[in-house]
């Protein structure tokens, strides 16, 4: 992590204690997830306690304490994608990229996540790849998609 460039983000946000959670979105935007050591470096420049940076950091599903692929993957496995098929796309999403929910491939490639709703239960079963939503998924469909990104 480069430590001029969190100087640099929290200096956007003037140095002010109450842009805490818009300077680690920005951190964790650039990195996919928030090192050790620009939490630190946030608790020096914005004099907060890190015990405070942590609970904010954990409470907030946005944010991840350990690194992340370069493209998150999420299976909606709520109850309407569920009974569509969900756990179908899910089982072929872990057996291209061979990682489980809540895990990083060693290449640091994908990161997979289940979630509880994408919030377009009409398309479902919904993967979402990086922001972009792919519905009426199917287990064919999915090697498709994912071979798309690098």
């Amino acid at each position: 992590m480069d430590l001029e460039r969190v100087d640099q983000i929290i200096e956007k946000h003037n140095s002010e204690a109450s842009s805490l959670i818009q300077v680690l979105l920005e951190i964790q935007s650039e990195n996919h997830w928030l090192p050790k050591e620009a939490l630190e470096r946030i608790a020096q420049r914005l004099d907060v306690p890190m015990t405070r940076i942590q609970h904010i950091a954990t409470f907030y599903k946005a944010f991840s304490l350990v690194p992340k692929g370069r493209h998150e993957v999420h299976i909606c496995m709520g109850t309407a994608c569920h009974v569509r098929g969900a756990p179908r796309i899910l089982d072929t999403v872990q057996d291209l990229i061979g990682i489980k929910p809540g895990e990083t491939d060693l290449d640091m490639k994908f990161s997979l996540q289940t979630v509880n709703c994408l919030g377009c239960c009409a398309l479902g079963p919904v993967m979402e790849v990086d922001g972009v939503y792919h519905g009426k998924m199917a287990p064919a469909k999915t090697a498709d998609i994912l071979k798309n990104y690098e």
